[in-house]
């Protein structure tokens, strides 16, 4: 132990009460020496490449290619993506692949290249190997869009994993956004991320990385077209990135870079090329669709850690519904357990739990539960008792149950990279429902174990089943919450079969969106803290996981009247719409910050209910296309660079722009808008794109803007579905696509296509079907036309 250990410990004692102090100190050493005696000793490495082209093996879609050592497995798929794997890396086993891997292009063949080198032809795509193992993505055109250097591995003289590195070269214009939730994108600086999934211990703001998800999910967007990159390894690493430089005519451009390195695991790769809405669809095709909330969950939730009791629920629903606030779910987080333990109930605070539950869903509000992994480890705790007897716990090199510290006390884990301790858990989710529970929330779950000293997860030593192939912690770490939420997920199906499942996970990795969304964890209150909200799920929804939201208000803190009101309008433009705060927070409820804050937060909820069938469709259409809710400014024209780097604003689906207020005092700001036609949805006003507007952002709103021809669903006044249709431009055309609300079960409801345009003086909407048009089957309003 050095001087600073012994610091941290002493200030873990002192600060977090004897005991639980103790036992992170505790913890904290089990730790350093079950990894000391744990994991082999790295000792001396050998480096290596692939060094020279030998031979190449044709196969389909591409083939393998064969170095003096290493070799190179490449494919392209049928949906067009690329895949290379090297070291025999193929492209199963994977957390992130759903179902079977896709079948290769049959036209797609590996013929010689330029130079002694090879290449794979596709309709979409070719790939260029050299002949020392540089490979080199271009558009069919053959214009380059990245080239990744021959890796380097490290590998031990006395055997182990090998860390290894690849380096990359992209365009000098090129931008990047992407690798999970990052707090301070979407666009991603120069500087290294982290590729571990962490619990910082604290309220984060944009200067902290990494987070609780991280994904080797890259989209690179330029001139040339757009591509995302994944690495397919859940192994520690980084990712150090490099902005390029343009010659400013002088035609010297520096190119930008990415450089990854892993401390282990296959190095193995899937490139997916084509505008933003393909490369969005293909990606959902690989790692799975994103699971459909059911429609109240597209509402507004309320939340604190610190609830503390049944009355204390009643008297914060009754202030809802006093101040006429439209509430859909109420979320308890641990302090509702028995002294913290998992899937039980503290009977002294809530003695009737199904009663409430009941009471709270006669008026269409929901209770949703946190649910987090850590068992007490507690002869007489039934889930601990039960696990052990289905063996179900993490163990450590020497097969003892890894404990660690979270909020039981000492706790053990269980081993969700298991299929029959997925099975064991997803049943316990009996006792939730039973209680009355309609939703949950899986927390602590990268995993967390508090310590003194040093990472605050499970000893990297610790032992794994990894679906039968066994490992350790360092490949079990990121795809851990990501197996939590999968046994959670179906554990819901096999108990409510008729209903879909709404989870929600604060970790996760490449495929989480096939079990349920995220949220931001525990972002510090603050305007940074907002801007990082917005930050986090532009990124993730890039990264394939369309449903997630921020703590409104921020975990930490009292914010200002005027902070929360802004975050509060952020909040009912996003998936997850949800206020909640620490137990040691301010409150979180509109009402405590005055009657003008409360009045602007009313028209807010009230805004969120009548688009609830435009969020139902995007949860569709996120579901079939792969496309998020929320969308950055270049979704559309990721050509136009201005766009690249706005971030101070989102595309919400195809059809509505928002320009939130991120700085204190703002009442008018500036807006980028792509090309065409926008129209203030507050004034009717029009204002052409592509280029920057000042609008006015009264504390009262944010800005809103419509697409010109666009075609939005929302809930009319009897609470019907109406069309809300913004009219084209003169002489343009328009449309948008509708799904209505088919309930929260399985139905796949049929998908409305409507087309706008002018015909004698008038804007006529028409329903599209196969060969014909018809009338709409909703009432339509058309907007827009004064300015038109």
């Amino acid at each position: 132990m050095d001087g600073r250990d012994l610091v941290r410990s002493v200030k873990a004692v002192g600060s977090a009460g004897v005991a639980q102090g103790l036992r992170t100190v505790r913890a904290a050493w089990r730790r350093r020496l079950a990894d000391a005696g744990g994991l082999p000793s790295r000792g001396a490495e050998r480096a290596r490449v692939p060094g020279a082209v030998l031979d190449v093996e044709p196969g389909p879609g591409g083939g393998v290619v064969r170095f003096a050592r290493s070799e190179l497995r490449i494919a392209v798929a049928g949906n067009g993506a690329v895949f290379w794997g090297w070291d025999g890396a193929g492209p199963e086993p994977s957390y992130a692949l759903a179902g079977r891997c896709p079948e290769p292009d049959p036209r797609a063949v590996l013929e010689p290249d330029k130079d002694g080198g090879w290449r794979v032809v596709a309709e979409r795509v070719t790939v260029g190997i050299s002949r020392h193992g540089a490979i080199e993505v271009r558009t069919p055109g053959g214009v380059p869009l990245r080239r990744d250097l021959p890796p380097r591995w490290w590998e031990p003289v006395g055997g182990g994993p090998a860390r290894w590195s690849q380096r990359s070269e992209v365009a000098a214009d090129a931008r990047f956004f992407g690798l999970g939730g990052r707090a301070g994108g979407p666009r991603l600086r120069e500087g290294t991320y982290r590729l571990w999934n962490t619990d910082p211990g604290r309220a984060f703001g944009p200067g902290d990385d990494p987070l609780y998800v991280t994904m080797p999910v890259q989209w690179v967007v330029a001139d040339a077209g757009t591509h995302l990159v994944f690495h397919d390894n859940s192994w520690d690493g980084t990712v150090a990135l490099r902005e390029g430089a343009e010659g400013a005519g002088s035609g010297h451009d520096r190119a930008g870079a990415s450089e990854l390195r892993m401390e282990g695991g296959p190095l193995r790769c899937w490139v997916i090329v084509g505008t933003p809405a393909r490369v969005a669809h293909v990606w959902s095709l690989l790692t799975g669709p994103a699971a459909l909330p059911p429609a109240w969950a597209l509402g507004h939730h309320h939340a604190r850690w610190g609830f503390g009791s049944e009355q204390e629920v009643r008297r914060i629903v009754a202030g809802y519904h006093e101040h006429g606030l439209p509430l859909d779910a109420v979320h308890l987080d641990i302090d509702h357990y028995d002294a913290h333990q998992v899937f039980t109930v503290d009977e002294d605070r809530f003695p009737k739990l199904p009663v409430l539950a009941q009471e709270l869903r006669r008026d269409g509000i929901r209770l949703v539960s946190i649910v987090d992994p850590a068992v007490k480890a507690a002869p007489g705790n039934a889930v601990y008792d039960g696990g052990t007897a289905e063996d179900a716990f993490v163990r450590d090199a020497s097969k003892r149950v890894v404990r660690g510290v979270v909020w039981p006390g000492e706790a053990v884990f269980p081993d969700f990279t298991h299929a029959r301790v997925r099975q064991w858990w997803g049943g316990l989710y009996r006792e939730r429902l039973a209680q009355g529970f309609a939703g949950f929330w899986h927390d602590m779950n990268e995993p967390t174990s508090f310590a003194a000293f040093g990472e605050t997860t499970l000893p990297r030593s610790a032992r794994h089943a990894l679906e039968g192939r066994g490992g350790d912690h360092r490949q079990a770490h990121n795809v851990y919450a990501l197996c939590m939420a999968e046994a959670a997920y179906e554990g819901l199906r096999d108990l409510l079969p008729e209903e879909r499942p709404f989870l929600f996970s604060r970790s996760g990795w490449a495929g989480m969106q096939r079990y349920g969304g995220t949220w931001s964890g525990d972002v510090a209150t603050g305007w940074p803290g907002l801007r990082a909200s917005l930050s986090l799920v532009l990124g993730l929804g890039l990264c394939g996981v369309p449903y997630s939201g921020p703590d409104v208000g921020g975990f930490d803190g009292s914010p200002s009247p005027e902070l929360y009101l802004r975050w509060f309008q952020l909040g009912s433009c996003l998936p997850l719409f949800r206020t909640h705060a620490s137990l040691r927070a301010g409150r979180r409820e509109p009402w405590e910050f005055g009657p003008e804050v409360l009045e602007h937060a009313r028209v807010a909820l009230a805004e969120r209910r009548r688009l609830l069938p435009y969020f139902v469709t995007l949860a569709h259409l996120a579901r079939r296309t792969g496309a998020p809710y929320v969308r950055p400014l270049w979704w559309s024209a990721p050509e136009d660079r201005a766009l690249r780097d706005c971030e101070d604003a989102f595309l919400l689906g195809d059809g509505l722009l928002v320009a939130p207020v991120l700085d204190p005092g703002t009442d008018r700001r500036a807006v980028r808008l792509p090309r065409g036609r926008w129209y203030d949805t507050a004034t009717g006003q029009a204002y052409e794109g592509p280029g920057q507007v000042l609008v006015d952002a009264p504390l009262a709103r944010v800005p809103v803007l419509a697409r010109a021809g666009a075609v939005i669903p929302v809930r009319g006044e009897g609470g019907g579905l109406e069309l809300e249709v913004w009219a084209p431009a003169r002489g343009r055309t328009g449309g948008g696509l509708v799904v209505p609300d088919a309930g929260d079960g399985w139905a796949e409801p049929e998908i409305e296509r409507y087309a706008t345009r002018w015909q004698d003086g008038e804007v006529v909407v028409e329903r599209e079907r196969e060969g014909s048009a018809g009338e709409p089957p909703h009432p339509v309003r058309v907007r827009g036309l004064r300015t038109s």
